[in-house]
């Protein structure tokens, strides 16, 4: 199948800026348990948190992207398994058995379940999610024509709503156990299989309505930013602000997808996306140990959480540099 290079190069930069938003995210939420949650006085941490919660959604949205665009009319069942799950669970038993054994030593969990759940370090979910997006894909392309029918998107859409809705508003989150966050990101996989086949009419849309899209997007952000921070103050449970699993949160990561295909047309970052998995992996252990210094400074200024984002995510995309230099390590180590 031809494939556009404006397509790639914008899934290819997309993935960058998913992997530097799930970054944003940890080393902000680092700054909110340090001051005990304290939202109005360190509101610059609280609003980049926030306006990056749409990472993990668009992160799915790509898989699916990626997945129908390159997908034959076809497809072997299990020759599809094993290419996708030689490429992406091979590094994640590695790095699972680096966080169980060396990081997080204080896991009480068995290590089989510990690999089935992700419970290795808390970024590892996402692999058994995505691993469970990729069982059922082959079907869901098989059917493609019935879930895209216009009726179906709508009750799939009014569904994946109404189960956020009350993830969010009634539950307040929950666990990240990979069978929940699957059920509550299905949708924006379904997008991205149907962005793949409409990908010529989506990037007209995309072009003709760039404007209305990035003010649209900047008011969801701002509207994610200010829900999580209302709704905390009114239950106090920090899964008002650390979910990312809201209606909000969905229509978001839609419009700023949208956004994303067209502006970055023509940006390559093929060899930072190419690295973006090690990150994806690697990011949370040099977290870890940067904290020991940066928690000494900590400080309402976004000057503070600007410069520990760019250092975790600067000196990780280097290590990932250089990983990468090794001859067949990636393979590995992603």
């Amino acid at each position: 199948m031809k494939v556009s290079n404006s397509y790639i190069k914008s899934v290819e930069a997309m993935r960058v800026i998913a992997i530097l938003a799930v970054v944003l995210i940890h080393t902000t939420t680092r700054t909110l348990e340090a001051t005990h949650y304290a939202l109005t006085g360190y509101a610059w941490a609280l609003f980049l948190n926030q306006i990056s919660r749409f990472a993990v959604p668009l992160f799915f949205l790509i898989s699916g992207f990626v997945l129908e665009l390159s997908s034959e009319h076809e497809i072997n069942y299990l020759t599809f398994l094993k290419k996708r799950f030689t490429k992406i669970f091979i590094p994640y038993i590695f790095w699972s058995l680096i966080y169980y054994f060396f990081v997080y030593t204080n896991n009480h969990d068995n290590l089989v379940r510990v690999i089935l759940t992700g419970n290795a370090s808390y970024q590892l979910y996402f692999i058994p999610t995505l691993c469970i997006f990729y069982v059922v894909y082959p079907f869901l392309h098989k059917i493609y024509k019935f879930i895209t029918n216009p009726l179906s998107l709508i009750f799939l859409g009014t569904l994946q709503y109404c189960l956020l809705y009350q993830d969010y508003f009634i539950k307040h989150g929950g666990s990240d156990h990979p069978m929940r966050i699957t059920t509550l990101s299905f949708f924006v996989f379904l997008i991205g299989m149907l962005a793949a086949r409409n990908k010529d009419r989506l990037f007209n849309f995309a072009k003709k309505w760039k404007y209305f899209l990035i003010v649209a997007a900047g008011y969801a952000g701002y509207y994610v930013f200010t829900e999580g921070k209302n709704l905390y103050y009114q239950i106090y449970n920090i899964g008002a602000i650390y979910s990312q699993y809201r209606p909000s949160v969905l229509i978001y990561t839609i419009l700023i997808g949208l956004f994303f295909i067209y502006v970055f047309r023509d940006t390559n970052l093929k060899k930072l996306s190419s690295l973006s998995y090690f990150v994806f992996f690697i990011h949370v252990i040099i977290l870890e140990t940067a904290w020991k210094t940066f928690s000494k400074f900590v400080s309402p200024s976004p000057f503070f959480d600007i410069t520990f984002f760019l250092t975790i995510s600067v000196t990780s995309f280097l290590i990932a540099f250089l990983a990468h230099k090794i001859p067949h390590l990636s393979k590995l180590t992603g």
